[in-house]
């Protein structure tokens, strides 16, 4: 992809930390429409408003991206912090819950590490509106209203898993976090590696939503490896969410941004 692409979607789309209820909001609603009515792999907790949360959300550092043009929410994630879950006071990540006993990593494991430097990235979604397969008049007829991708913006729809992981390194490092989990399907880190963001397996295969297994990364190694031609987009996604964390209570925001 060429530094003119990356280019154009800096210019597309824009970064929302959810500092706010109705940003939260937003993310809740889009989380709805494809885990609970496209997918089903979830109950949505407040039906009557299309909403899909969890307890998980409560220690949770949520972000939206958004096309300018239109305002339309068109992809989220969300940065879970670990929870004490017994009277030990062992720090757990939600992955440790279900998938625990196919975590068979010789020497990764999220015990292993600061329980301060962990996280564990999930709910990423991406609206049916901004995935390649929808055809223009599926979009207009979504939308119920005139309101067209150019072909230009559409090049760059791709692009949007990119920066939700992009945005996932960039939150990891200004909370002073490392360590990155996530249950993905195997196909996922493979394409991303594409984009040189190398995942490590740390576990088996086991259904949940489908065959998925946990992976691994490092973001300061993600970020040492990071592709050229990305790095003025991270950069910026960084500088973005940083000064929205400036005027919010997320736990720790650094000025690292060389």
């Amino acid at each position: 992809m060429s530094p003119q692409l990356f280019e154009r979607f800096r210019e597309t789309f824009d970064f929302r930390l959810a500092v706010d209820d109705e940003t939260r909001r937003r993310i809740f609603r889009l989380r709805h429409d494809v885990y609970c009515e496209e997918l089903g792999f979830e109950d949505p907790a407040d039906p009557l408003h299309h909403l899909e949360f969890d307890a998980h959300d409560e220690r949770a550092i949520l972000c939206l991206i958004e096309h300018r043009d239109t305002g339309l929410a068109a992809g989220c994630m969300r940065l879970v912090l670990p929870e004490k879950s017994d009277s030990s006071g062992i720090q757990r990540l939600p992955l440790e819950d279900y998938a625990s006993d196919s975590l068979d990593h010789p020497t990764i494991h999220p015990q292993r590490f600061a329980h301060d430097a962990v996280c564990e990235v999930s709910r990423l979604a991406i609206s049916p509106l901004f995935r390649r397969r929808s055809t223009q008049e599926e979009i207009e007829g979504l939308l119920h209203a005139h309101q067209a991708f150019t072909p230009r913006q559409r090049e760059t729809f791709p692009l949007i898993v990119i920066g939700l992981f992009l945005t996932t390194y960039a939150l990891v490092g200004l909370n002073g976090l490392r360590h990155v989990f996530a249950m993905m399907e195997p196909r996922l880190p493979r394409l991303l590696s594409m984009s040189g963001f190398l995942f490590t397996p740390v576990g088996r295969l086991i259904d949940f939503h489908g065959s998925r297994s946990a992976f691994y990364i490092d973001q300061r190694q993600a970020e040492q490896e990071m592709h050229a031609d990305l790095m003025p987009l991270y950069l910026d996604i960084k500088r973005t969410l940083a000064a929205q964390m400036s005027g919010s209570t997320s736990r720790q925001a650094t000025d690292s941004l060389s």
